[in-house]
């Protein structure tokens, strides 16, 4: 069973992210040039972790220990940075629930094939039937609200 406070932890952490794409883009309104806010928003990140990791551990990473780290393992500094890059950019042509959407889905789905194989070196937790079943009803979900969103209003006179 999940622990109730690290599915709230998680629930707060993916309910803030829809609210980042927002202010980012916002930011990038008022800086002029959208590519410049993911920028500040990084920098930002960056002096939080920093201010964070010194209070709750008391020191900074030894340097000297991220030679023991594989190559693929700094990807995920990429990773964020394309995610804030494309909440930035996207959310406003799409709205940011067509790209929460978007994104949720292919969440679900890239988690459940690293669960299933294990990849980089996670556990293995094998798709069961009923955790499928729930992929296919997010999929169909992410299908019905697209749909929805391509019918027209009637006019209202």
């Amino acid at each position: 069973m999940i622990s109730p406070k690290f599915a709230l932890w998680s629930a707060l952490a993916g309910g803030l992210i829809p609210i980042m794409g927002v202010l980012n883009a916002r930011l990038g309104r008022a800086l002029g040039e959208p590519l410049h806010a993911p920028v500040v928003l990084l920098i930002i990140a960056f002096g939080a972790s920093l201010v964070l990791s010194l209070s709750l551990t008391q020191s900074l990473p030894n340097i000297s220990n991220l030679s023991l780290a594989q190559p693929i393992d700094f990807a995920g500094g990429l990773i964020v940075c394309f995610y804030v890059l494309s909440a930035t950019l996207l959310a406003p042509r799409l709205g940011i629930g067509n790209f929460i959407l978007f994104a949720v889905v292919t969440q679900t789905v890239t988690s459940a094939v690293i669960d299933h194989f294990g990849l980089f070196g996670v556990l293995v937790r094998e798709v069961s039937f009923k955790r499928m079943v729930g992929i296919v009803i997010v999929i169909v979900g992410l299908v019905i609200t697209q749909w929805a969103s391509n019918q027209t209003p009637p006019e209202v006179s």
